[in-house]
């Protein structure tokens, strides 16, 4: 490929994702979506315990009637607590941030970090008022050079409201970066059969966030590699950011490990479901013969064949260009 070609596809990316931002920002609003809960005692009591906050106003009724509020009152920092989707919840069709998201994701820019939230409040929520929460998408800025690596930011706003009255509003930004080096690597050409393309599997696949600690683990699993981090004749997985000794200038490298090893414990999933995977199936704890454990999908084996000292060898699920998962099959 030569310069002109990279130009080209960088190019393209670009305009690819300027127009989305461009369509989905001319949508405007999305439809307002009702909190699955009205404003609430139970809520306020847990948020307010987190943050140690002592205000009376949101907790002492008899306090809350002599103020100026004339009752109890939630606390306006909780406003997207009322209209957040839950564990199992999902985003709505026309929401613009998740849009934007699966966009960015295309194109490589798949790890997220948030950057800034501003909120403001129109007035304070009462109990069993019901709030519902639209989203809007404000600017998407890139790409931009930052210490995580090339990105775009990405910012939202979200009206809050009880019936058709506004009651509070929040500017989000999150940057949708590409760490450095996280570029996809030539797939070995020896046709490996350790490296299988993750099919069903990959539907709905949680993502890791890659970082400069991380990220040549990735980069050995796109190779078909698994790579284990080594501070001097210490292995260690996961890679950390600091050597096992505290001696702050060492520089880590890493060993490529054999992939063999023993099933050291391991779970079987049954509930809930999980997007691309058929239940039940086993996560499992490898002890490499390094001496390091790997946690990864056991795919060839199930709940019933799985059990502690059980042979594996590491395969590589591969999701797309930019993420290949480590798994594991058994060996005879």
């Amino acid at each position: 490929m030569n310069t002109a070609d990279v130009l080209t596809t960088a190019e393209a990316a670009i305009n690819t994702v300027t127009e989305a931002a461009e369509r989905i920002a001319a949508q405007g609003k999305s439809s307002p979506r009702p909190g699955r809960d009205p404003v609430n005692q139970a809520m306020v009591n847990n948020w307010v315990e987190a943050l140690g906050d002592a205000n009376p106003v949101y907790t002492d009724p008899e306090f809350a009637a002599q103020s100026v509020h004339g009752g109890l009152v939630a606390p306006p920092a909780m406003a997207q607590v009322w209209t957040m989707n839950g564990l199992h919840g999902y985003r709505a069709a026309d929401d613009p941030l998740g849009a934007m998201m699966t966009i960015l994701d295309e194109q490589g820019f798949t790890s997220v970090v948030a950057t800034n939230s501003e909120q403001t409040y129109h007035r304070y929520l009462r109990h069993g008022e019901h709030v519902s929460g639209s989203i809007e998408l404000e600017s998407v800025v890139g790409p931009k050079r930052t210490a995580l690596g090339e990105g775009w930011f990405v910012t939202t706003r979200t009206t809050w409201y009880v019936g058709d009255e506004v009651v509070a509003e929040m500017l989000f930004r999150v940057l949708k970066f590409r760490p450095p080096g996280a570029e996809p690597e030539p797939a070995p050409e020896t046709g490996d059969s350790k490296i299988i393309e993750a099919g069903e599997r990959a539907a709905g696949v949680l993502r890791p966030v890659i970082s400069r600690d991380t990220e040549f683990f990735w980069a050995g699993t796109r190779a078909g590699e698994l790579r284990i981090q080594r501070w001097g004749d210490t292995l260690r997985h996961p890679p950390g950011p600091m050597p096992p000794d505290g001696d702050l200038g060492a520089t880590p490298d890493y060993v490529v490990a054999s992939g063999r090893g023993t099933v050291y414990s391991y779970v079987v999933h049954h509930h809930p479901k999980v997007p691309g995977k058929q239940l039940p199936f086993v996560i499992a704890l490898v002890e490499l013969e390094e001496g390091v454990r790997v946690l990864g999908e056991l795919v060839d084996a199930g709940p019933d064949a799985v059990r502690v000292g059980l042979p594996v060898e590491a395969v590589f699920l591969r999701v797309d260009d930019e993420l290949t998962l480590p798994a594991w099959r058994a060996l005879p």
